[in-house]
């Protein structure tokens, strides 16, 4: 650091300069890790229930596969993801309704270090400062996290019944001619989920200047009537999925993106070509081999989820429907009650989280876990709730 002054001034820093929208961003992060509570609290949590992470793991199948390649780290990464997207390409064509079968390439597919890597990549090449950008007020907060970083103006719409209002976010659109809109199918943080008709109505309304990104990283935990046919011919809306949910692989960030060939090819001019790295691509092509496994995984996600209600009904709070792999609790009252809640788990060593939007705010969110972790997670909520009583 320099300081520069004359006879009578006073003595004046020199140093780099932030661009002015970077100077205006306040300092915080969409989440706050569990790792930071644990530093905080001084010891770990004995349930990690908050980050909708899959605690069930990845497959032994990956693990060996993992294990298997561990002497070849030395070695970059394909930067070009290749037998990866086309190993997803040939999954895809045979399992996602595709409106024209056989139609979906690897040049359909854009491979990321994670979808909240894959959003950044896709605001910036959409967003200019002041470009009107519209979501649901309460979803996912990377996205906006992201807007904000490139100047965006986002423009939000409340949530109807717990569920993202598709009309009030088509409105938006027009009414802004935002040039981006995302929401998520099945929702986080909700839980909730629209069916395919209703998202296929969305698109079709949907300004074709407009382009729609369509989250559906629990998409393997929901329903299949909720996830539309996949349409390639469509450049004006990007599919986002990820392995780290149903797939267990969160640590290790890989998500992708599909659409039509001439949008997934921007990627390519500003994507890090080299981001994402040996191991993980190795890991992603053996759990996506293993649907045995995945199938398993997702029926005992769906038995946690009966489990949560379950504990959540009989504390006299109410469990809104799933179909994501963790279930968002109705805690009945206000924002400020569900958040003594929460504290009162963390406290005992349960780690959770909560919508912050109002209305959404009355909630806490809690994802499946082991059956050790849930024993614990109902044992601490009754001790929580009489607390508060």
């Amino acid at each position: 650091m320099l300081f520069t002054a004359g006879k009578n001034d006073i003595a004046v820093a020199m140093e780099p300069q932030l661009t002015p929208l970077i100077e205006s961003l306040p300092s915080t992060v969409p989440f706050v890790g569990p790792e930071t509570l644990e530093r905080k609290r001084n010891r770990p949590f004995r349930a990690r229930l908050g980050a909708n992470e899959n605690g069930f793991g990845p497959a032994p199948s990956v693990i060996s596969a993992m294990r298997d390649a561990a002497p070849d780290v030395w070695k970059y990464c394909d930067p070009e993801n290749f037998d990866l997207k086309a190993a997803l390409a040939a999954h895809l064509a045979i399992t996602s309704g595709a409106v024209a079968p056989g139609t979906i390439a690897p040049g359909n597919v854009v491979v990321g270090e994670g979808v909240d890597t894959l959003l950044g990549l896709t605001v910036r090449q959409y967003v200019r400062e002041g470009t009107p950008v519209v979501t649901s007020l309460g979803a996912y907060p990377t996205f906006n996290f992201h807007v904000a970083g490139f100047g965006g103006r986002l423009v939000t719409v409340p949530y109807r019944n717990d569920h993202e209002d598709l009309d009030a976010l088509l409105d938006a659109v027009r009414r802004e001619k935002a040039p981006l809109v995302y929401f998520s199918n099945p929702d986080n943080p909700m839980g909730t989920w629209h069916e395919a008709s209703k998202i296929e109505a969305f698109i079709a309304a949907l300004p074709e200047t407009t382009m729609l990104i369509l989250d559906e990283a629990y998409g393997e935990t929901a329903p299949a009537s909720a996830l539309p046919a996949i349409d390639i011919s469509r450049p004006n809306v990007l599919r986002m999925r990820t392995f780290s949910k149903a797939y267990g692989l969160a640590g290790m960030r890989c998500g992708y993106a599909i659409g039509a060939a001439s949008q997934i090819t921007a990627f390519d001019k500003i994507r890090n070509h080299f981001g994402m790295n040996r191991m993980v691509q190795i890991a992603a092509l053996a759990a996506l081999e293993d649907q045995n496994y995945l199938r398993e995984v997702v029926a005992r996600i769906i038995a946690g989820r009966d489990r949560i209600a379950a504990i959540a009904a009989q504390n006299g709070l109410a469990a809104i429907p799933s179909a994501t792999n963790f279930v968002t609790i109705d805690c009945g009252r206000d924002g400020a009650y569900a958040a003594n809640i929460l504290n009162g788990l963390i406290e005992r060593d349960i780690f959770v989280r909560k919508p912050m939007a109002p209305v959404l705010d009355r909630c806490i969110r809690v994802s499946v876990g082991l059956d050790e972790e849930l024993d614990l997670f109902e044992e601490k909520l009754a001790e929580t709730l009489a607390a508060l009583k």
